[in-house]
């Protein structure tokens, strides 16, 4: 049996049910805790700018009582940095933001903003945090990566989760397959993440070059009918089934 790749649960969805009523509840650090007892490999936050789900308080709050890693998802932006720099978080994933958008909705351009990407990168390796990019399956994206000195990518597998026909599918799992190979020979890590769920995660998990995989939206929503602990335990067993 091979080693199954890392899950890390992303508990924003937690906090955007919280903050629809301002109130003090569901706690997102509780939910991660719940994670991490469940066999979650680490917990992952996106802290916005317009601060839409996750606040400041959890991220300070996680970073004290997080036993596994805490991977923080940010905008390449000065004040991101200087919260990154005061928390310490074990991985920051840099993405693109849009105050309209619902969801991350595609992958860092990384050659077209490559200064700001760059700067954050090298302050952030400066204060010892591991530095990831959140990209499209696109090869170039992965060059641009390595020349910015990155230490690993995230795959963005929205296009391959959204796909309706059997040959889409299979020619977006091509290119995942194709960046996560390219982006291990250069010597980067490989984490993947976006819109997967119980019933298209195992062809991804299946690729040996991906080490990582972050699921929020799906384990948040099978949550709530089934409680946080069965919700992550049945994601890790799919993962490990994915490499028997």
């Amino acid at each position: 049996m091979g080693i199954r790749c890392r899950l890390g649960v992303n508990v924003d969805h937690v906090a955007t049910l919280r903050q629809v009523r301002r109130a003090m509840y569901p706690d997102p650090v509780e939910a991660a805790l719940l994670c991490e007892l469940a066999g979650a490999d680490q917990i992952t936050v996106h802290l916005r700018e317009d601060r839409r789900h996750i606040q400041d308080r959890d991220v300070d709050l996680l970073r004290r009582v997080v036993k596994t890693e805490l991977n923080l998802e940010m905008a390449a932006t000065q004040e991101m940095v200087g919260i990154a720099l005061k928390v310490r978080p074990d991985t920051v994933t840099l993405v693109p933001e849009r105050r309209d958008e619902i969801t991350t909705e595609g992958g860092l351009d990384v050659a077209q903003n490559r200064e700001p990407i760059q700067r954050a990168i090298r302050f952030l390796k400066e204060g010892g945090i591991r530095t990831s990019l959140f990209i499209d399956p696109d090869l170039d994206q992965v060059r641009a990566s390595h020349k910015v000195d990155a230490h690993a990518i995230e795959i963005h597998t929205g296009r391959y989760a959204e796909s309706r026909s059997f040959k889409e599918r299979t020619d977006e799992l091509a290119k995942i397959l194709d960046v996560a190979k390219t982006a291990t020979k250069v010597g980067m890590g490989v984490a993947a993440g976006h819109g997967l769920h119980y019933y298209n995660v195992l062809p991804v998990a299946r690729i040996a070059e991906i080490q990582e995989l972050n699921i929020g939206h799906a384990v948040v929503a099978r949550a709530l009918m089934v409680g946080f602990e069965p919700a992550v335990r049945d994601m890790v067993q799919l993962l490990r089934e994915a490499r028997a």
